[in-house]
Parts: C-alpha cells; structure tokens; sequence
C-alpha cells in the first residue's frame, strides 16, 4: 500500500477532514507504537511501510534508544497518541484504532501477528477490530 491510499483510508476510517490530520494521527500512532514494540520488530514493521511512514517508526526507535520495547498498558497507549496527537483521549484512540486497523491491511498478516505477539493479550481487541465498536479498556 503506498503512502496517499494509506492516509487516504486512514482520512475516511477515522472520519478526518484533511488529509494533514490523517497524517498526524498516523505519525502518532505509529511512533507509539514502535516505542512498545522491540527496535527489531518495529524495523521489521517499518519495512514494509511506505518511505513516508518508516520514519515515524525509526524517529521512535531512535528516540527510545535500547533494544527492548517499553512497558506501557493500552490506556497509556490512548494518553501517548492523544498528547502526540494534540487531540483528547476519546477522540485520538478512534484515531489510533482507524490507523492500526488500516496498518493491519498494509502489511503482511505474518508482520501483524509478530506485532500481537509482543503486545499483552489486552491490546488483542485494540489491534484486530476495526475503527468502529465498543472496545473495553482494563484500568
């Protein structure tokens, strides 16, 4: 998937006026992300990304500095994508579900499991449902 479909169909799933704030939400997202993930699985997730977005992941690989992915719970999750994202909480993780649901499209389903496979069983709802739905967080 390239990087204008990619934001494109984060822009409709999230119901986003432009595609700039489709952009934000995807860079929030995905940097939160990577953060949780080890530097290895995010790297390997950032290959098969568009250019445009591998650097939001590298930039949190970087950033974190170590080989191991930090300890956060999903709402901390949501409290990250919301302060990147300059959004509230309840609006930046519709955000981040429309993005992760569109990332599990963009890349191998073998990619997608090595993702689940680092993230505690919680995240499962998060990361296998799609932008629209209840989803029940564990405080």
């Amino acid at each position: 998937m390239n990087f204008d479909r990619f934001i494109g169909e984060v822009q409709h799933a999230a119901r986003l006026a432009s595609a700039g704030e489709a952009i934000a939400a995807t860079r929030a997202t995905l940097t939160t992300l990577a953060e949780r993930l080890s530097a290895a699985e995010a790297r390997e997730l950032a290959a098969q990304l568009p250019r445009e977005l591998q650097r939001y992941v590298e930039d949190a690989i970087e950033a974190k500095g170590d080989e191991e992915g930090e300890r956060f719970s999903l709402p901390e999750f949501f409290d990250r994508v919301a302060v990147r994202e300059d959004a509230d909480a309840p609006r930046a993780a519709f955000h981040a579900r429309a993005v992760l649901s569109v990332l599990r499209r963009a890349v191998t389903p073998g990619a997608f499991e090595d993702v689940l496979a680092q993230l505690p069983d919680d995240w499962d709802a998060l990361l296998t449902a799609d932008a629209e739905g209840e989803l029940r967080l564990e405080s």
